[in-house]
């Protein structure tokens, strides 16, 4: 078998199409591949460039694929669409993939490690809570504004709400509906002050300050005004920058 240089992988949940061609362009393996069966195959291939679309689950297998010994390029979706030939299939995709990768000027997105998709679980669970939050509370306050009760605006007037609802007459077959709004609405309000107050230890010792005084880059002015769980462990924007000495915030 001639000798793969470049592999086009299109990921699903469990049937994945691979399209690898050797240093001449020729198609040596167009073929499905089932998920338990991946990892092994590409154990057996000898180190060579993979193209995955940033898509779900992407980075997980880019991780996986690159303790093989491969070189893994995330695309960004949108630049392999126009690659894509008439009648869009995996095998398709996976031959547009194979094509995209090996562009010398195409952009790639940058491999995430663990730690930093839980950072980003951490800001999308909050995301989901506050939204969840959200819609409880204009239900609470659209039913109660029927029985005349009404606040100003804000999930911190809640309270004041919930406390004039209590001694209010309202009728018995209005209580126990709003009982069932009012629980999940205490419930989620106490899992996003839990997931807000998570802490650890600082990276960057006066952030706030040192970012008016020094600049650095946008990502990482957008991360000091973030809460300190948040913040990564280096300063990954500016490392890949072409000029790292913009930031000057002393991330670890």
């Amino acid at each position: 078998m001639q000798e793969i240089t470049t592999v086009g992988l299109d990921l699903a949940k469990n049937v994945f199409q691979v399209h690898a061609i050797d240093a001449e362009g020729a198609v040596v393996i167009r073929r499905q591949i089932r998920r338990a069966q991946l990892l092994l195959f590409f154990s057996r291939l000898a180190p060579c460039l993979i193209g995955i679309e940033a898509c779900a689950g992407a980075h997980y297998w880019a991780r996986e694929l690159t303790k093989l010994g491969h070189e893994v390029r995330l695309i960004p979706p949108s630049y392999v669409k126009p690659f894509v030939k008439r009648g869009k299939t995996d095998a398709a995709d996976a031959e547009a993939i194979c094509t995209v990768v090996t562009q010398p000027t195409m952009r790639f997105v940058p491999m995430k490690s663990e730690l930093q998709q839980a950072v980003l679980m951490s800001h999308r669970a909050r995301d989901f809570l506050v939204r969840q939050l959200t819609q409880l509370a204009n239900a609470i306050r659209a039913h109660l504004g029927e029985f005349g009760l009404v606040v100003p605006k804000g999930v911190h007037n809640m309270g004041r709400l919930l406390a004039e609802a209590e001694a209010a007459d309202l009728p018995p077959e209005a209580r126990m509906p709003l009982d069932l709004l009012v629980g999940p609405f205490s419930d989620t309000k106490t899992r996003i002050d839990a997931i807000t107050s998570t802490r650890s230890p600082p990276i960057c010792a006066e952030p706030r300050r040192r970012t008016r005084r020094h600049g650095g880059c946008k990502r990482c002015r957008a991360l000091a005004r973030s809460p300190p769980a948040f913040w990564p462990p280096r300063c990954q924007t500016c490392r890949l920058s072409a000029r790292p000495a913009i930031c000057r915030l002393g991330w670890a």
